[in-house]
């Protein structure tokens, strides 16, 4: 009967450590729930907008496009008559050397606006308490969307 006894206590043991890894479990468990619950609360910090739209939209962009075509048309200018008596090879150097100057003309022409809208963008998610910004494309639920309020500080027509 002793025998018996002993294991009574071996399984009465092992059923208060079981009980015991499962409450510890179980507690670790629904703390991270918790935890992303809060995490789900805070996406009210978030928000997003439509950044291509607010920069084509923005008043100084027609202005680029104007200087960047006439840009286009001399090098498709300068293109011609220098290329003229220029063999293949030469051409294909010509054009690389051109695209390059274009595309750092399009960059320096582009840098003040897109500092515009960064800057309006961070003016009104300042206002609105948002800690992340992101770009609508990216996000696929969720966020608030501070497209509009960014178009009016830029002074966008819509």
């Amino acid at each position: 009967m002793l025998k018996l006894e002993k294991k009574q206590v071996k399984l009465v043991t092992v059923a208060i450590a079981l009980f015991f890894v499962l409450g510890i479990v179980g507690l670790a468990l629904s703390q991270s729930h918790l935890s992303y619950a809060a995490g789900a609360s805070s996406q009210s910090n978030i928000g997003v907008i439509n950044e291509q739209m607010v920069i084509s939209q923005h008043p100084d962009i027609a202005k680029v496009q104007e200087t960047m075509n006439a840009e286009i048309d001399q090098a498709k200018k300068d293109f011609d008559a220098k290329t003229a008596s220029m063999n293949d090879q030469e051409k294909q150097q010509y054009y690389s050397q051109t695209s390059q100057r274009l595309s750092l003309k399009q960059q320096e022409l582009m840098a003040p606006v897109l500092d515009k809208v960064r800057s309006a963008i961070q003016e009104v998610a300042a206002a609105k308490g948002l800690t992340v910004v992101l770009d609508k494309s990216n996000v696929v639920y969720g966020g608030q969307d501070i497209t509009d309020e960014v178009l009016k500080k830029i002074g966008a027509s819509k």
